[in-house]
């Protein structure tokens, strides 16, 4: 007996060895727990003040475009906020930055402007450019594109589009608009409840609130004078306090709920036309004469933008304003297209990256993937609650205030150029902004900017330098 009692545990002790070994090892196991601390990580919030008022910096082109889609083309709202509220949550879960889902803007802009481009058109349009872009993606091709486009050239195009962003927001605020004819009314009155007065005061808060977009600094550190601590006075403790609690105010939020509550006071009637419940989903029917259209009058222009503006342009700003936290262009080019290719069979938006929704959300506090997380949270209960009824809302809402938004989103992402250090860099940058601006095409940009770069790199060729210097290096 006393024996084999020593040897009782041992089969105990084998178990409870080999059992951790084995867990351990699991690779399943060990993948699964490395996905969900780097999804927890990257929803991490920074500051929730901050990262909530971050998810409102993009609702300047986010709502515009979305209305005027809904008023014109019968565009299913409660559609798109679910599918695009999905798309943000788990952008934000992948990239750990506020990585934006915005409306893909040619196809939109045919869609509204246009004839005969109704919804199985749109959708037609969105499937074909995501297909392409995910094509792009898994056969490297976009990495190839990325790394061969110069600098000054994608400074070119997130200076054009910014500098349309703001020249839009200033119509916005100067001018009444219908978003159902995509046409401006007339002037603005200076006095009302989406007069220039309310759109004024907006920007003097923010420009408070935020200053021009710097990291501000909160210390409750006491001053000091030649080195040596000095005792804060009580005036003195008081002014400090009052300027970091100004500074982390949620700017953009307040404006936003703002200008809810001025929806509601221009028109109180607007109550009775919400209808509570999801929207009906289902698959949209694409004739092969919708697919031709489509493809001919949305796929066409639109790639040339999705691929400048919604990876190149975005894989560089990311890295920008995010350094160590640079994102390829295949996965960027592989989530755009995966959103399409789902999503618009069901009727949801054509939708994409771009740089101005990531440069609008950095510029209002957002900083990590939990600010586009919260934004696509409030998309998705709002499309399972009130579903297209919503529409009767953002009818409603002073657009004055969304110009304001899409002003400052569209300077943060202008200001992004200002690192063109050479003359020659700021002549391709500035060759290809002025051509896509008065074109109205980055694709015709992309091109001038291209010429423009060869030319520059012929000029300054010498004969002891090899032919590739002349496109790989940037002038």
């Amino acid at each position: 007996m006393m024996s084999q009692d020593p040897q009782i545990p041992q089969p105990r002790n084998h178990a409870l060895q080999t059992l951790p070994t084995e867990t351990t090892h699991s690779p399943l196991l060990g993948c699964a727990a490395n996905f969900a601390y780097k999804m927890k990580a990257n929803l991490r919030f920074r500051s929730k003040w901050a990262e909530l008022n971050g998810a409102m910096g993009d609702l300047g082109t986010y709502i515009p475009i979305v209305l005027a889609l809904t008023l014109a083309d019968d565009l299913n709202l409660g559609t798109t906020l679910i599918f695009t509220g999905v798309y943000n949550i788990i952008t934000g879960a992948i990239y750990g930055v506020p990585m934006p889902v915005q409306p893909m803007k040619a196809i939109a802009a045919v869609a509204i402007s246009g004839t005969g481009f109704g919804v199985p058109e749109i959708m037609a349009a969105g499937i074909i450019t995501g297909g392409v872009l995910f094509v792009l993606g898994v056969t490297g091709l976009m990495q190839l594109v990325y790394k061969l486009i110069p600098l000054s050239i994608v400074r070119g195009i997130q200076l054009a589009q910014g500098l349309s962003f703001a020249l839009t927001a200033v119509k916005y605020v100067r001018k009444v608009q219908n978003f159902s004819n995509s046409k401006s009314m007339g002037d603005r009155p200076w006095l009302g409840l989406d007069g220039l007065v309310l759109a004024i005061v907006c920007v003097c808060f923010i420009v408070i609130v935020n200053g021009a977009g710097e990291e501000m600094e909160h210390t409750d550190e006491r001053e000091t004078t030649n080195g040596h601590d000095e005792e804060e006075s009580p005036d003195t403790r008081k002014r400090r306090n009052l300027r970091n609690f100004i500074f982390s105010l949620p700017s953009a939020f307040f404006i936003f709920l703002l200008g809810v509550v001025l929806a509601f006071i221009r028109n109180p009637k607007v109550v009775n036309d919400i209808k509570f419940g999801p929207s009906s989903i289902g698959v949209v029917k694409i004739s092969k004469h919708a697919w031709k259209e489509g493809f001919i009058k949305g796929a066409i222009p639109q790639l040339p933008l999705s691929i400048l503006n919604s990876v190149v342009a975005v894989c560089k700003l990311s890295s920008d304003l995010f350094p160590g936290r640079d994102f390829s262009a295949t996965s960027l080019s592989v989530t755009v297209g995966l959103m399409n290719v789902i999503g618009c069979w069901f009727g949801a938006m054509p939708s994409c990256h771009g740089a101005g929704g990531l440069a609008g959300q950095y510029k209002f506090g957002g900083r990590s993937g939990g600010c586009v997380a919260i934004l696509g949270t409030a998309k998705l209960i709002l499309g399972l609650v009130l579903g297209t009824s919503l529409v009767k809302i953002l009818d409603q809402f002073p657009v004055g205030v969304l110009g304001v938004l899409l002003l400052f989103a569209g300077i943060e992402l202008a200001m992004a150029s200002r690192d063109m250090n050479t003359k020659e860099e700021s002549f391709v940058m500035l060759t290809c902004t002025a051509v896509s601006l008065v074109g109205s095409s980055a694709a015709l940009g992309f091109v001038c900017g291209i010429v423009a770069h060869l030319l520059l790199r012929l000029r300054n060729f010498s004969k002891d330098q090899p032919r590739s210097t002349i496109w790989m290096h940037a002038p």
